[in-house]
């Protein structure tokens, strides 16, 4: 099959990450696959290597400054749709809205549902929804809320995670650099945002009374504008005394040593479709405490601490770092162990030939 997989950026978010992934699983089982995205500031590739049996797709998007989140979203799919060429392909896929409005008939991956205030977003959210002949959904909750609000039957195709690549990083020299270089840490991934719950972090984190323990956010690249949330957040740590070490994107590379170098990973977000970075934390024998979401409970329990709120997730995060629980860790191990982009892959090829 000519598949065509299609995201709205470059830089490493969970539908980008998703994106390349099963891109290059699909390859490996003899699919003719490309991936196209929009080069934002200036990129011409991915933030990582990409398998060169997996075709790339890279469309110029430059930065225009004073430019509202509104009209960038209409100018994204414009600039996508006038690029791409759906008549090349047997199966398109999109992986996000952006994507969706873009190239017209195609197949839907929905990784979470948001509810957006700016009419373009809003619009594009819909249209993204209602439109796919074929929607796919990372899990069982996020396809149910499909079902509820738009009477739509999904397939349900878990992610996968590359558990070995995060397995390998246990004691590593790379975990070992990041362990000298911060100390104990708590580590979230994902960037500061509402969305990621960073100010409910904060306060908990503040509760735990550690003092030689450090948050650590890392990440951030995302199509919004967050700075308003930032600064509030910045101004919440200083009330608080808290002094987290914002990392920022981190390389690829240094990602799972990161990772297994944490004393626990923190996850209380208010919105997931499956929760990856989390899943890639378990790998790498991480405590993982999250919030209490549906999505959440499906994918992780017997892995997770679930919080109900600041005081929960505080609790949580000191009983991890404190006296984390080895049964908790080898339920984890194996839980990560289980989700594979092969598999993934193969259930996607399988949907997409019902399909032709």
């Amino acid at each position: 099959m000519r598949i065509a997989l299609l995201t709205y950026s470059s830089k490493p978010r969970g539908g980008v990450v998703h994106t390349l992934a099963l891109a290059e699983a699909l390859a490996a089982l003899g699919e003719d696959v490309t991936v196209w995205t929009l080069g934002r500031g200036g990129d011409a590739g991915f933030f990582r290597p990409v398998d060169p049996a997996v075709s790339l797709r890279v469309v110029p998007f430059p930065e225009v400054a004073g430019e509202g989140i509104g009209e960038r979203i209409l100018r994204s799919i414009a600039v996508l749709r006038e690029a791409f060429d759906p008549a090349s392909y047997d199966i398109v896929h999109a992986q996000d809205c952006i994507s969706a409005n873009a190239v017209g008939r195609c197949v839907r991956t929905v990784h979470h549902i948001d509810h957006f205030t700016t009419p373009e977003l809003a619009a594009c959210h819909e249209k993204a929804i209602v439109e796919p002949y074929a929607h796919v959904c990372v899990s069982g909750a996020v396809a149910g809320e499909l079902k509820a609000g738009w009477g739509l039957s999904p397939v349900v195709i878990p992610n996968g995670v590359d558990a070995a690549r995060f397995a390998a990083a246990v004691g590593s020299a790379s975990a070992q650099r990041w362990v000298s270089k911060l100390g104990r840490y708590v580590l979230s991934v994902g960037g500061i945002e509402p969305r990621k719950g960073s100010v409910e972090l904060l306060e908990a984190f503040a509760l735990l009374g550690l003092p030689d323990v450090r948050l650590v956010v890392a990440g951030g690249e995302t199509l919004f504008d967050y700075r308003d949330y930032r600064a509030a957040w910045e101004a919440r740590a200083v009330e608080l005394g808290v002094v987290p070490e914002i990392l920022g994107p981190v390389d690829d590379a240094e990602l799972p040593g990161l990772m297994a170098g944490a004393s626990a990973f923190a996850f209380p977000s208010t919105k997931e479709g499956f929760g990856l970075a989390a899943m890639e934390a378990l790998a790498a024998e991480v405590p993982l405490v999250t919030s209490n979401l549906p999505v959440l409970r499906e994918v992780f329990t017997g892995a997770a601490h679930f919080a109900i709120d600041t005081a929960s997730l505080a609790a949580g995060l000191s009983a991890a770092i404190e006296t984390p629980d080895p049964r908790r860790r080898e339920i984890g191990k194996a839980l990560a162990a289980r989700y594979t982009w092969p598999a993934a892959a193969e259930r996607h090829r399988a949907l997409y030939r019902s399909l032709l």
